[in-house]
């Protein structure tokens, strides 16, 4: 089908056609026909006839009521009947890849003149591929996910398990010898927690937080477990599966009866008879995976203590949606174990020895929230930016509201506070074996996942205010921000409680405190 011959148009020839049976209307140096659409416009027709919009350039009303996003659907794209004459059009929407310019819209080691002790060239070069590749291939899903709450699309994880992603996001390790990683763009041996840094933050800024965890959340939490504890025979069937997208796992430690409190746990696991098979039986909350997981990481009550054990899917598991905050697309499960019969070979660590188990685990899960809840702060801060910068009140851009520039600083302040904090341990994690990690990490990643949940949620309602009734607006120009305000307390939760990990990091303090210090 051949395109449309657009029109190049004067102002004075565009302001013509100003009457209800003949509106046109300019936005961004594009003439648009909209007679014949006003009647279907969602808003109805009268906001066409406004003295300011007929046969007039509507562009900064637009753009205070629109999203640019708006104009690139087919069926408002094919409204356009012309160019303004001379006029070049100056905004744009989303450039897949692309780095944003917007003040704090992102991280100083990505924005034009400045520098980072922590990312290298290759870094940077690692970032805009993946970028693309989050912008192309996921943020799409995404969108749609998130609100159909529906698993996200197996082309996805397939084309995730290509560039060896899944394997990416378990961080450096052994795991890695072999693989061809963004298509040869980094070795596994160069490959850092940096570079696991940059695939969780650019994963978080598709703004869609429940299909985020069910993009294989599951895995990041679950197979840890399964590499550094299980049997060589058990990872041979195991990993291969999961990091090439085709099969899922799930951590399931979280009970009704118990949440922070790992040792109050009641889900069981007795051995038969002939000490061949554990009989696990019991139920989970709130797994996220748990829906699409065929292998479950269990922490189970044993007679030695407290052992983790990998459960497959077959007879005695079941499985039933929970509804959260967020999307199902997170395939947040229920489950029940009822004689479930497992191979004593499944058994991850020493028997007795899960606590262990959990711990080596708990950090890194902590930190690939802090890295989420970052760059979900980040992308808050740049959709207020982008707001008060073009939305009009009282006859001038909100950021010219002393109140207003007040709680945009408070939200920029966390986001860069957080960010730094991050990036600091992140290094501190480069630099640390796994053992040292847990001695000497436990307590900061504590305190950080408490302080980065507790600035988003104040972020999140300080972003509401700022766009009104739209932040509280699943669709239009607040969808983020509503999102976001509803989503915030996931991470308050997930991987510890705030109050608990305030107290952890505490205790791990006083532990270290020298005998001889005094005021």
């Amino acid at each position: 089908m051949a395109s449309r011959q657009l029109k190049t148009l004067t102002r004075d020839e565009v302001s013509k056609h100003n009457k209800e049976g003949d509106l046109w209307i300019i936005i961004d140096a594009k003439v648009y026909d909209v007679t014949r659409f006003k009647d279907l416009h969602p808003g109805g027709a009268s906001v066409f006839l406004d003295e300011d919009i007929p046969g007039q350039d509507a562009t900064d009303i637009f753009f205070g009521l629109h999203r640019y996003e708006v104009l690139e659907r087919p069926q408002y794209a094919r409204l356009q009947i012309g160019t303004l004459e001379g006029e070049e059009p100056v905004m744009h929407g989303k450039i897949n890849g692309a780095i944003s310019d917007v003040p704090y819209a992102e991280p100083t080691w990505l924005t034009k003149g400045y520098s980072s002790p922590y990312f290298t060239e290759r870094h940077r070069q690692f970032q805009l591929a993946v970028r693309k590749f989050i912008d192309e291939v996921v943020y799409p899903d995404a969108q749609l996910r998130e609100q159909d709450g529906k698993r996200p699309s197996q082309v996805v994880f397939d084309k995730m398990a290509e560039i060896e992603m899944h394997a990416m996001r378990m961080g450096p390790g052994p795991h890695l010898k072999g693989r061809t990683l963004m298509n040869g763009l980094v070795t596994p041996e160069e490959f850092d927690y940096f570079h696991e840094f940059i695939i969780n933050q650019e994963i978080a800024r598709c703004g869609a937080r429940g299909y985020g965890d069910g993009l294989n959340a599951g895995c990041v939490i679950g197979l840890p477990p399964v590499l550094n504890f299980g049997s060589p025979e058990l990872r041979a069937r195991v990993i291969p599966g999961v990091l090439g997208g085709k099969k899922f796992i799930c951590l399931a430690v979280s009970e009704a009866h118990a949440g922070s409190d790992v040792f109050g746990l009641q889900t069981t696991a007795t051995k038969t008879e002939d000490g061949k098979h554990w009989i696990v039986n019991g139920t989970k909350k709130w797994i996220t995976n748990g829906m699409i997981a065929d292998y479950f990481t269990v922490g189970c009550k044993t007679e030695d203590g407290f052992t983790v054990i990998l459960v497959e899917r077959g007879e005695g598991v079941t499985t039933r949606p929970i509804k959260t905050s967020y999307s199902s697309a997170a395939g947040t499960a229920y489950i029940t174990f009822d004689n479930v019969k497992v191979p004593v070979g499944n058994t991850l660590g020493e028997e007795g020895g899960g606590i262990f188990v959990m711990l080596s685990n708990f950090n890194h899960e902590r930190w690939v929230m802090c890295c989420v809840s970052a760059s979900s702060q980040r992308s808050v801060t740049a959709e207020c930016m982008l707001w008060i910068n073009q939305r009009k009140a009282f006859g001038k851009p909100l950021s010219s509201l002393a109140v207003i520039r007040n709680k945009m600083a408070g939200i920029i302040a966390r986001t860069e506070s957080v960010q730094n904090w991050l990036e600091n341990i992140t290094y501190q994690m480069c630099n640390m074996t796994y053992k040292q990690q847990s001695n000497r990490l436990a307590g900061q990643l504590a305190f950080l996942k408490m302080y980065s949940t507790r600035c988003a949620q104040q972020t999140a309602t300080d972003a509401v205010q700022i766009f009104g009734g739209r932040g509280v607006t699943q669709s239009g120009m607040g969808r983020f921000i509503e999102h976001y305000h509803r989503v915030a307390p996931f991470d308050a939760l997930l991987g510890g409680a705030e109050d608990v990990l305030a107290d952890l990091g505490v205790r791990q303090a006083m532990r270290s405190m020298p005998k001889d210090a005094r005021l």
